[in-house]
C-alpha cells in the first residue's frame, strides 16, 4: 500500500548532482524548505568523486570546473563553506608523437610565445583571437548567465527581454557584432582555418567545440560550442569537481535544505494538471508546492510523469530531442607520476590529444556507423597537481573523456569491446607518455552504455542532450525553455535546459531563480 507523507516542503528536487545542489542551495537561502533526493548513495551525480581502485579516486565524469560561474560562487558564499579556485585559468597541453607538442598558456603573451616555435603569424593571430573573443565575451555570457528572453509578449509583439538583448549585441559595434552573428552558424574548421596556420593549435583548441557532441569540427554549428567555450572558460576549481559539490552540499544543508541518498525517484505525481509530489522507493509518496527535476528532460517528460500529462506536440519533440551518447570515460591508476614525453618535469593539468582537425574528423567519422576509431580523441584530467590525495604519494591518476565513442555500438557492448577501447586508449596515452602501459595498477572502462546504467542518463549522454545550433538556442523545447513546463508546479534545470552541460551550476542556478520568480 502506497503512504502519502505530509511534508510541508515548498520544493523537492529530483537528483543531487552539481545543478541539483545548486537549486536547493539558492532556493533554501531565500527561505524556502527543500528537499533533494539523490537515487545513488552519495551526492555529486556526474561530478561525483569515486573510487575505483583501492587509494586511487577518480574525478567526476565531469572533470572540467573552468566552467563554473563565479557569480554564483560569490552568491552561494562557497568559499565560506571550503572552496578555493585557483587564481589563474589552466594551460593546456597538446602533446604530439614526434615533437616536444604545444603547451597553451592562459596568458596570451606567454600562448604567443609558445606558439612562436611553430608561427610567428599564429603568434600575432592568437593575440587578436583572444582579443576578439574578450570583446565579445559580456554579450555571451550575459545570455549564458541569464534566462532565456520571452520571445513575444502576451500581445504577440516582441518581448522587452528580447529587444534589451539585441541592443547589447548592437553595442559591440558593427564590425564585431557582425562577426558575431556571421560565427554562430559556422564550423569550427571554418572559422579556426580563418585565424590560423598552425594544424596542433588549430586542433587544441578545436576539442571544446566537438566534445560530448553528435558532431566534427567541420559540422555547422560547432563553431557556436567554441565560441560559447572560450567565453565561459575561467580558472579550476582545487580538488576538481568533487571539491565543488563538497562546498555545494555544505552551503544548501547549512541554508537548511534537506537531502535524502538512495532515494530512487518512481514517478513525479499530478493533479489536476499541477504537480503535486514525488513518487520513491516503491510506493512512498512525498508532496510539495513545486518538483523541480534535474535529471535529463527525456526521462523528466517521458518517463517520471503519467501518461496524458503532456500533450502530443511536446511528446513528439522529446522523443526527437537528441542525446546520442558518444563519451566513454576511462580511469586509470599509474604507480608513479605521468611523465609526458615532450614536457618530461613539468606540471600538465590538462592534456588534448589529436594533431589536426583532420584527426578529429577522423576520430569522429566512425561513431556516425556504430564504430569507434583506433587512435579516440582524448580529453584528460591529472587531478594530483592540485588534489594529492587522489592516489598514494608518489602515484597518480588520469581522469580520461573519450569522445566519439558511440552508445549503440555496432554490434554490441561487452567484455571484449571494453578491452578493447581500453588498450585504443592506452596505445593513444604511450604515443606521447611512453612507458605508461607498465605503469597501470588499474584501468577503468565505463562506456556512454555504464554511464546510463551507473548516472541514470539517457543513452549517456553527458550533456543531457547533444548541443547542436537547434538544442541549444532554443533547450530543450520551447514549452519548457524558461525551466517551466505546461505542467503547472514542475520545473527543470539539468543540463537538458539553458545554457546546457558541462560544469557550469547555471542551469540549476536559474531554474531556481524561475520557480522563486513564480512562488
Amino acid at each position: 500500500m502506497n503512504h502519502r507523507e505530509k511534508t510541508d516542503y515548498d520544493v523537492i528536487i529530483i537528483g543531487a548532482g552539481h545543478n541539483g545542489l545548486t537549486a536547493g542551495a539558492v532556493l533554501a537561502k531565500k527561505g524556502r524548505k527543500v528537499l533533494l533526493l539523490e537515487q545513488c548513495s552519495q551526492v555529486g551525480g556526474l561530478a561525483a568523486r569515486e573510487e575505483f581502485h583501492s587509494g586511487y579516486t577518480a574525478p567526476g565524469v565531469l572533470h572540467d570546473t573552468s566552467g563554473v560561474r563565479h557569480g554564483l560562487i560569490q552568491a552561494l558564499d562557497l568559499r565560506l563553506h571550503g572552496l578555493k579556485v585557483n587564481p589563474d585559468p589552466p594551460s593546456i597541453y597538446a602533446p604530439q608523437r614526434k615533437g616536444k607538442g604545444l603547451l597553451l598558456h592562459h596568458d596570451p603573451e606567454r600562448a604567443a610565445a609558445e606558439i612562436g616555435l611553430f608561427s610567428t603569424k599564429d603568434a600575432e593571430g592568437y593575440k587578436e583571437f583572444r582579443a576578439f573573443v574578450n570583446r565579445v565575451r559580456p554579450v555571451v555570457n550575459g545570455v549564458l548567465d541569464n534566462t532565456p528572453p520571452q520571445l513575444f509578449d502576451s500581445g504577440g509583439g516582441v518581448g522587452w527581454q528580447t529587444l534589451r538583448r539585441a541592443w547589447s549585441v548592437r553595442r559591440l559595434g558593427k564590425r564585431d557584432m557582425a562577426e558575431l552573428l556571421r560565427i554562430v552558424p559556422m564550423c569550427a574548421a571554418d572559422w579556426l582555418n580563418e585565424w590560423f596556420e598552425t594544424d596542433l593549435l588549430k586542433a587544441l583548441l578545436a576539442g571544446p567545440s566537438v566534445y560530448g557532441t553528435f558532431m566534427g569540427p567541420r559540422s555547422p554549428g560547432s563553431a557556436l560550442n567554441l565560441l560559447i567555450w572560450e567565453c565561459r572558460k575561467g580558472p579550476l576549481v582545487v580538488g576538481g569537481a568533487g571539491a565543488l559539490v563538497d562546498a555545494l552540499q555544505r552551503a544548501a544543508k547549512a541554508y537548511g535544505a534537506d537531502i535524502r541518498t538512495n532515494a530512487q525517484v518512481d514517478a513525479i505525481t499530478t493533479e489536476g494538471g499541477r504537480a503535486t509530489g514525488v513518487s520513491i522507493n516503491g510506493g512512498e509518496l512525498l508532496e510539495s508546492k513545486f518538483v523541480i527535476a534535474t535529471c535529463d528532460p527525456k526521462q523528466t517528460l517521458l518517463d517520471l510523469l503519467p501518461s496524458g500529462a503532456i500533450n502530443e506536440t511536446l511528446e513528439h519533440r522529446m522523443g526527437t530531442f537528441r542525446a546520442r551518447g558518444t563519451t566513454a570515460k576511462v580511469n586509470v591508476a599509474l604507480d608513479k607520476r605521468i611523465q609526458l614525453a615532450g614536457r618530461p618535469g613539468e606540471p600538465v593539468e590538462m592534456v588534448r590529444t589529436g594533431e589536426s582537425l583532420d584527426e578529429l574528423e577522423q576520430a569522429f567519422d566512425p561513431v556516425k556507423y556504430g564504430r569507434y576509431h583506433e587512435r579516440p580523441s582524448l580529453d584528460i584530467y591529472i587531478p594530483a597537481i592540485t588534489d594529492s590525495a587522489c592516489a598514494p604519494e608518489g602515484h597518480s591518476v588520469l581522469s580520461v573523456l573519450v569522445h566519439f565513442v558511440p552508445y549503440h555500438l555496432k554490434g554490441r557492448w561487452n567484455y571484449r569491446e571494453r578491452e578493447s577501447l581500453g588498450a585504443a586508449v592506452v596505445a593513444t596515452l604511450s604515443a606521447f607518455a611512453p612507458g605508461i602501459e607498465d605503469s597501470i595498477e588499474s584501468l577503468e572502462v565505463l562506456t556512454a552504455m555504464e554511464l546510463e546504467s551507473r548516472y541514470g542518463i539517457t543513452e549517456g549522454q553527458i550533456f543531457h542532450g547533444e548541443h547542436a545550433l537547434d538544442q541549444l538556442l532554443i533547450r530543450p523545447t520551447p514549452e519548457c525553455a524558461r525551466y517551466g513546463t505546461p505542467v503547472e508546479g514542475l520545473y527543470m534545470c539539468g543540463s537538458g535546459s539553458h545554457p546546457g552541460g558541462g560544469l557550469t551550476c547555471a542551469p540549476g542556478a536559474l531554474g531556481a531563480r524561475a520557480v522563486l520568480t513564480n512562488s
